[in-house]
């Protein structure tokens, strides 16, 4: 255990980075409106009720974590003076217990006071029974929070935890206002439209009208800590349209000031970049975009129980057909038409940091339709009635696939649909605005938590550098279900005993090279069950306009984590 701890000493050895000064010296609110454009609409201001990025990171303007990671991926204290290592005595030295210290003065947005049992509360908002909470993985393996006085809370562990810094760090995992939130716990969460759509935070900006999926309107925070931040009166963030459409209004308009998530060909930004009005910026952090197989029936016949574990799939629940659908991917080819040098092809669903890469998984950096067609011959998938479509008894591989709506995602559809027709799989495509598919309604239909179709497609990433909170993300305990209000990240509906006992065992794990041969276990064995089909190593793409400054990409965190910064040149 005492090696453990030095380990972790180790670990957030660079926790103490400060922040990068701001150049801005104007006073708050001097600046008038900035304008962000996410062609993702946001449709809630609480991250505890939606997985989606786009969700995350509006909120992240208005409700903050206690530590957060900068721009090179190091992690700096937000709203305490220190980040908590077993060297300064914050982090005990058998690892079950880390201790937060506020800083001292920390507002609520309403005046009100930033006290330990806002943390307290925000850890059992976020495991109440029956709530729900798409952050949950966060909060594994904390047994208590204690509040010692007002700025001093500490997290209890029930084992042991070499990297305790997930609860309460990055933007997935803010602190929310016990006070507001306090009669919306469990199934009461998604009811508080007020709270969800408005919460009151610690951050830069205050929202001031939220329509879902179309415009948020934010102002200044008064009781902002800096006096002199932000430099921005107000923030039009408008939401909807597509990436294509945002890139212009940026890069060639100059209607707004930034854009985020530019998902275009290559040749189609360097085009709108002629203009000369805006930059690209762009950062190679954790997104992979993936196929994710429903290993559950979604057929609506099943009513209640529809893509629910009570029903097996009935062809993808053969890995042959699984593995078949992945060796009959151009994935060189995709990276090229949709990323060119943003984009890398990777057979991993952890291409990052590089000390989690994988290599085992590389045969699937070459297509292989005859090995693909081979497979599905010997697994006993043959085109019985010569319709072109491969079946076995009785049954058809005829596939649903969806996706959100954006350009080089239907082009990758259309592709994926070629070559799946070249080894008998029927495919029918599917495209669902940004905004719902990725939206927190437990009523639609459409939502890729609900995953009521054979396959999705969408990329996601994970906050920092660790992955112990990211690979547990198909633990077992988070498939979506209607009991969890279809929250949950383990969209495959992926069940393994094994599976689940590396997620327990990198939990208590602090030899770092044990926990990269963990993380690669874990990253492997989705692989090689074919339950993930990644596809492109993404860079994050986004774009701001020549006049807005202190902007820094941050591939790690939030893209508006430091909003605060930002400036008008």
């Amino acid at each position: 255990m005492k090696l453990k701890a030095l380990l972790l000493g180790a670990i957030a050895s660079t926790a103490l980075m400060p922040l990068t000064a701001s150049v801005a010296t104007a006073e708050r609110g001097s600046d008038g409106n900035v304008k962000l454009i996410y062609w993702q609409a946001p449709s809630i201001m609480n991250p505890y009720l939606s997985g989606g990025t786009k969700d995350l990171e509006a909120a992240s303007l208005v409700i903050e974590p206690l530590a957060r990671y900068n721009q090179d991926g190091a992690m700096v204290p937000w709203l305490v003076d220190e980040i908590p290592t077993v060297a300064n005595g914050g982090v005990a030295e058998d690892l079950t217990s880390i201790t937060w210290k506020l800083t001292e003065g920390i507002k609520w947005s309403d005046g009100s006071a930033l006290t330990a049992n806002d943390v307290r509360f925000t850890w059992q908002y976020c495991t109440a029974e029956g709530g729900g909470c798409a952050q949950a993985e966060h909060y594994d393996d904390i047994k208590d929070v204690e509040v010692v006085d007002d700025r001093t809370v500490v997290v209890h562990f029930s084992v042991a935890k070499p990297f305790p810094y997930s609860a309460f760090v990055g933007g997935e995992s803010p602190i929310i206002q016990a006070a507001q939130f306090a009669d919306c716990m469990g199934a009461k969460a998604p009811e508080c439209t007020a709270e969800n759509f408005g919460p009151i935070g610690t951050g830069p900006f205050v929202v001031t009208d939220f329509r879902p999926n179309d415009v948020i309107q934010l102002e200044a925070n008064q009781n902002y800590r800096d006096p002199n931040k932000p430099a921005f009166a107000s923030v039009t963030f408008k939401g909807g349209g597509d990436a294509t459409a945002a890139g212009r209004a940026v890069l060639e308009t100059s209607e707004f000031d930034y854009a985020w998530n530019l998902q275009l060909a290559p040749d189609v930004l360097n085009k709108m970049s002629e203009a000369g009005k805006g930059t690209v910026v762009s950062g190679f952090g954790t997104l992979v975009e993936r196929i994710m197989v429903n290993l559950t029936d979604p057929s609506p016949a099943l009513g209640d129980e529809r893509a629910t574990i009570a029903h097996p799939h009935p062809f993808l629940s053969d890995i042959a057909v699984r593995k078949a659908l992945s060796m009959a991917v151009d994935r060189a080819l995709l990276v090229e038409i949709g990323y060119g040098v943003a984009g890398k092809v990777t057979c991993n669903v952890l291409p990052a940091p590089a000390v989690y890469a994988s290599t085992a998984n590389d045969a699937c950096m070459v297509q292989d339709i005859a090995g693909a067609n081979a497979l599905l011959d010997e697994a006993g998938w043959v085109d019985s009635n010569g319709n072109g479509i491969r079946d076995k008894d009785g049954v058809e591989i005829s596939i649903i696939y969806q996706t959100s709506t954006n350009a080089v995602r239907q082009d990758f559809q259309a592709l994926i649909k070629q070559w799946w027709g070249e080894i008998g799989v029927e495919t029918e495509l599917r495209n669902i605005n940004a905004s719902v598919f990725f939206g927190s309604d437990p009523g639609s239909p459409d939502t890729y938590q609900k995953l009521f179709t054979d396959v999705e497609m969408y990329a996601n990433n994970f906050s920092g550098s660790d992955p112990e909170a990211y690979m547990a993300n198909w633990h077992s305990s988070k498939i979506p279900s209607p009991d969890t209000q279809w929250q949950g990240t383990n969209m495959p509906r992926f069940i393994n005993a094994d599976y689940d006992a590396l997620v327990s065992e990198m939990a208590i794990t602090g030899d770092l090279d044990r926990r990269a041969e963990l993380a690669k276990a874990m990253n492997d064995m989705l692989m090689q069950n074919y339950v993930i089909i990644p596809l492109v190593y993404r860079g994050r793409v986004s774009a701001h306009s020549n006049s807005l400054g202190g902007v820094m990409l941050n591939t790690w965190d939030t893209e508006l984590w430091n909003a605060a910064d930002w400036y008008r040149k």
